[in-house]
């Protein structure tokens, strides 16, 4: 599908004189951190012309415009998916609308499960590198990539400053990308741990690629929702991603506010 970015922009800017360099986009159940927001203006993804929606429960799919401590601040809440049946362009076009209204610096937020016993349910993790298992992107997608890290340096420093001045424990790693629904069986969570991946979910990687390319500052963090499959015996559920997503929102929104606080200083 081809998708009109220039009349999607002029439809926000005209709901909305707040012009922000600092966007959001939040994970399965981490909406609420929009309670944070001021003077907030909703827009449902329904109501942008040609704009998807997100389908996933935990996605509320619509954006929030407002300020976060006087800080103008654009948040997305939900994303897409490659198993709700959109293509590259469709899981990337937030990004580039994004982009096209100025945004400069990107926070990309995700619920993942664990491939390691020692990063519990309830932590928060600072991806610095990822791995992608779906082998998507570039066929579908031809970047021309300049070579700039994709997670960005002084961000990932920025988080960890953060997380020290809140006394809240983090840890940095590798996350990896698989193309969902359908949860990592135990033999595919061994063999991906085995590569060296840290923690494991079904998005977030081709925002990544797309905005590192596009010039943005990018900096990403994952929700640990659940021990993937074969690390512990117990089944895995969407519910309880949810649920660890509520759980834990607390120390999410006070780690992103500090976050966001740091970018503008």
């Amino acid at each position: 599908m081809k998708y009109n970015i220039s009349k999607m922009k002029q439809f926000i800017i005209d709901q909305t004189d707040i012009q922000a360099s600092i966007a959001v986009v939040l994970g399965s159940g981490m909406g609420g951190f929009c309670d944070q927001m001021d003077d907030v203006i909703l827009i449902p993804y329904k109501d942008i012309p040609n704009y998807p929606e997100s389908t996933v429960r935990g996605h509320a799919g619509e954006l929030a415009i407002g300020s976060l401590d006087n800080i103008p601040l654009l948040a997305a809440k939900g994303r897409f998916h490659f198993y709700e049946g959109y293509d590259i362009k469709t899981i990337t076009l937030p990004v580039k609308l994004f982009h096209s209204l100025g945004i400069k610096s990107l926070i990309i937020t995700n619920a993942a499960g664990s491939l390691k016993p020692d990063l519990q349910p309830g932590s928060l993790m600072i991806i610095d590198s990822h791995m992608d298992f779906t082998f998507r992107t570039s066929v579908t997608e031809p970047d021309e990539y300049s070579g700039t890290p994709y997670h960005d340096p002084t961000y990932i420093k920025l988080a960890v400053k953060s997380a020290n001045q809140i006394d809240l424990a983090i840890t940095k790693g590798t996350y990896c990308w698989t193309l969902g629904p359908s949860y990592e069986t135990p033999a595919e969570v061994s063999y991906i741990r085995s590569l060296g991946g840290d923690a494991v979910g079904m998005s977030t990687v081709p925002e990544i690629q797309k905005a590192a390319e596009l010039g943005m500052k990018v900096l990403c963090i994952s929700t640990i929702t659940n021990y993937a499959a074969g690390i512990i015996d117990d089944p895995l559920s969407h519910e309880d991603v949810i649920k660890v997503s509520a759980q834990v929102k607390d120390d999410f929104t006070n780690l992103l506010t500090e976050i966001i606080k740091g970018m503008v200083l």
